[in-house]
């Protein structure tokens, strides 16, 4: 596929250069064709020749440079020695392969060749006027060949440089992207997981006890409910959020510290299940992203409790501490003995933590199961 591309650039450029060689050539026989009374015709046939080969081998400036300028040079150095030839005072076959020479050659041959160049030019010309308007004028050319050629570099810099620049920002963004779905995924398991849970085990307690304690019965049905509720609202508000809704309707706030009474609440009308919260020290202000990660951890360690600790009681223990606040989840039960988990909720644990600049630890503890949240204070003071 890209054979032809190739082909037509190569293509182009000879028929770019075979225009420029047609144009030097016509401005070189123009003294033929309309001859001056100081230089009446007719003209030697060799200076129709000669004229010819310092014009045409510019067809080849860019593939060979450096003969298609010893070729020109040569052709020049033979007109001067024709009668009856036309005078050029200008080598315009010489310019433009100078020229063409800085562009792409090695630079100290370029100046090598130039140098014999001008020099045998300035000796064997027919006057020193012409002498000096052709070395003046070749090194002109070859000077804007150099200038071009920087210039050329420069925007291959630039456009290279763009490119670096458009490939770290498609890069950061799939970075992005890719933490965002993380965070996503997090929230929706931790959702998902909580709710489902604790469902499930409000489920599993209603027909045990409805006919010996229907009041419990009647609790447990109405957590089902307000669990699967609070999944629903959840839920619509992260896909509000995915799909971009404008409707602030669906854009409730993100859960935080202050939430954690009503989890706990929420969690301790499992029948069996005994759950308390608490608070030590004096509240400080978290950051925002760490109070989200602050219910969520504490959420995860309870349905973690629900589904696989089998225990009785269950305690969420806030400690305002003079750097951070640590957060503690200990039950009661069997922790890891319990039924398999996939361990995805540990570690979105362990990332939120980390995401908020913090650490988290889970392990088994002497009578029970132990999850530790550790998450650093924003700049600012106590609230109020």
């Amino acid at each position: 596929m890209r054979l032809p591309s190739i082909r037509l650039r190569v293509s182009d450029a000879y028929l770019t250069d075979g225009v420029v060689a047609l144009v030097v050539l016509a401005v070189l026989y123009a003294p033929f064709v309309i001859p001056r009374e100081s230089q009446p015709g007719p003209f030697s046939r060799w200076a129709w020749v000669f004229s010819a080969t310092s014009a045409l081998p510019l067809i080849w400036r860019r593939r060979f440079p450096l003969l298609c300028l010893l070729v020109i040079f040569a052709s020049l150095f033979c007109y001067n020695q024709v009668h009856h030839a036309a005078n050029q005072p200008i080598a315009w076959g010489m310019l433009v392969a100078a020229y063409s020479i800085a562009w792409g050659g090695r630079r100290e041959q370029q100046i090598v060749v130039l140098l014999v160049v001008g020099g045998t030019a300035l000796a064997t010309s027919r006057s020193l006027t012409t002498s000096i308007i052709g070395v003046l004028t070749t090194t002109g050319a070859y000077v804007l060949g150099i200038l071009a050629r920087r210039r050329e570099i420069r925007l291959q810099a630039l456009a290279h440089r763009a490119g670096e620049m458009e490939r770290e920002r498609e890069l950061d963004l799939a970075r992005a992207t890719t933490a965002e779905r993380a965070r996503i995924a997090r929230d929706m398991h931790d959702i998902l997981a909580h709710a489902v849970s604790l469902m499930v085990v409000q489920a599993e307690a209603g027909p045990v006890v409805v006919r010996t304690h229907p009041e419990r019965a009647e609790r447990a049905f109405e957590a089902i409910a307000g669990a699967g509720r609070d999944a629903m609202v959840q839920l619509r508000r992260m896909l509000g959020v995915l799909k971009d809704e404008q409707d602030l309707g669906m854009r409730a706030p993100q859960p935080t510290v202050a939430g954690l009474s009503g989890l706990v609440e929420q969690v301790g009308v499992t029948p069996g299940l005994t759950v308390g919260l608490q608070t030590e020290g004096e509240p400080r202000r978290l950051p925002a992203d760490a109070e989200v990660a602050a219910y969520r951890i504490a959420q995860e360690a309870l349905t973690n409790t629900l589904k696989h600790a089998a225990a009785t009681r269950v305690t969420v223990r806030l400690q305002w501490r003079e750097t951070d606040l640590m957060i503690t989840v200990a039950d009661d039960g069997g922790g890891g003995t319990g039924p398999a988990g996939s361990g995805n909720g540990l570690v979105g644990i362990r990332e939120r933590a980390a995401a908020c600049g913090g650490t988290a630890q889970a392990g088994p503890i002497p009578g029970g199961y132990r999850v530790t949240a550790s998450l650093p204070y924003a700049p600012a003071g106590v609230i109020s």
